[in-house]
């Protein structure tokens, strides 16, 4: 008997964090390295925002806030819901977390027993199916590829749903495509949904405030199944506020008190201050936020930019993303080339020989659920995504 449990060894280790200090160490050995692996804005948190947390330490919130969350923050988030989603909810509904990564987290814990299925259409953000694992839960991937815009439809996920299934996880605007599923293709979804009374969908909907022109739809929205979403959202994407470490989640009052009650087991509230901040974001309309709107732009901006490097290099198949900050680009028309010793069979192969030919670091779609792609996350300058594009354009000329 080993000293480590089995749910940690099944887990696979975050490929994204893998890659990033990877390029880390090569760059303190003196290699020019382009980062293009880690999913954080570059800009700074908003002033207004920095404002309020200053306040609160001179106002001395320095002590232990409620499991759940404080409950002016809590009401400025159901405000924020009411308003940007059209969704309501009341302050018992609603748990702050350290992070959405956490509130996700709080509710597969809070819903799964060993041996329950758990739906992930692919290509998913790299934690779901290892945070599945923990709670003993079984992954079930459901696949799309980049003609179909990397979005799962309806009728796949109906051929899923077995005895077993309990959970679904959605994503939108997408980790790791910027696909935004539209009104139409989450109604159908939700159809299904309503057809099957034991199943609980997690909306994670992190990436909400970063879009080019195609307002992501709020999967609660729809009432037959509100009770059986989870909304999960926070302010470390759309605010710049990585480092805070603020995620929540809205729900039903049954899985909201479950989820209360694993935080104040596990790790109590999080940060006062981080607390203090984020209620003045949630109060923030974002239509109205000058920050908000320069951080889509530059964004969308950088968008066009990867995007027309990659047109420019044969072999290279690219969706159009609506959302988020990333590209996930297909490669496999590379697969089975060679050069420098390196042979290309996956997304994986691609980034390791990218990184250490040319020194580009992305990750490959092979964490994502589809070995075929990598992933780009343009969230830094121009001048630094045009000389990535062009290593990476030089490194694949050179695949035979």
């Amino acid at each position: 008997m080993g000293l480590i449990a089995q749910r940690i060894v099944r887990m696979s280790p975050s490929e994204t964090l893998a890659m990033s200090q990877k390029s880390a160490k090569l760059a303190s050995e003196g290699k020019n390295v382009i980062n293009l692996s880690l999913g954080e804005p570059d800009f700074f948190t908003p002033e207004f925002i920095k404002t309020y947390a200053k306040k609160a330490i001179d106002e001395n919130y320095t002590f232990y806030p409620p499991v759940p969350g404080y409950m002016d923050l809590r009401e400025a988030i159901c405000k924020k819901l009411k308003r940007d989603n059209n969704v309501d909810y009341a302050p018992n509904q609603i748990i702050v977390s350290n992070g959405a990564k956490h509130a996700i987290m709080n509710t597969i814990l809070a819903v799964i027993d060993p041996g329950d299925e758990v739906i992930i259409p692919a290509p998913y953000w790299v934690s779901y199916p290892e945070m599945v694992k923990i709670a003993d839960g079984v992954p079930v991937e459901i696949y799309s590829g980049v003609e179909n815009d990397f979005k799962v439809t309806a009728q796949q996920i109906e051929a899923a749903i077995t005895p077993k299934t309990k959970l679904i996880m959605l994503n939108s605007p997408s980790n790791p495509t910027g696909a935004i599923y539209s009104y139409d293709e989450l109604k159908a979804i939700a159809d299904v949904v309503a057809s099957h009374p034991n199943i609980v969908v997690i909306s994670d909907e992190i990436y909400e405030l970063i879009n080019f022109g195609q307002k992501p739809e709020c999967f609660a929205q729809f009432s037959a199944i509100k009770d059986r979403v989870v909304l999960v959202n926070g302010v470390a994407k759309g605010w710049a506020m990585t480092g805070w470490r603020i995620g929540y989640i809205a729900a039903s009052v049954e899985i909201a008190s479950a989820c209360n009650k694993i935080q104040g087991q596990m790790t109590s509230a999080c940060s006062s201050i981080a607390q203090r901040a984020t209620v003045a974001a949630m109060l923030q309309d974002p239509t109205q936020s000058d920050d908000l709107k320069k951080m889509v732009v530059t964004f969308q901006q950088r968008r066009d930019l990867v995007l027309s490097h990659l047109a420019q290099i044969p072999g290279v198949k690219t969706n159009k993303p609506t959302g988020a900050f990333y590209v996930f680009a297909d490669i496999s028309s590379y697969f089975g080339t060679s050069h420098a010793g390196y042979t290309i069979q996956s997304g994986a192969d691609m980034a390791n020989y990218l990184l250490d030919t040319v020194y580009v670091a992305l990750v490959g779609g092979n964490a994502f659920g589809n070995k075929n792609c990598i992933r780009f996350s343009y969230a830094t300058s121009n001048e630094k995504l045009t000389d990535a594009c062009n290593r990476i354009k030089e490194a694949l000329s050179k695949l035979q």
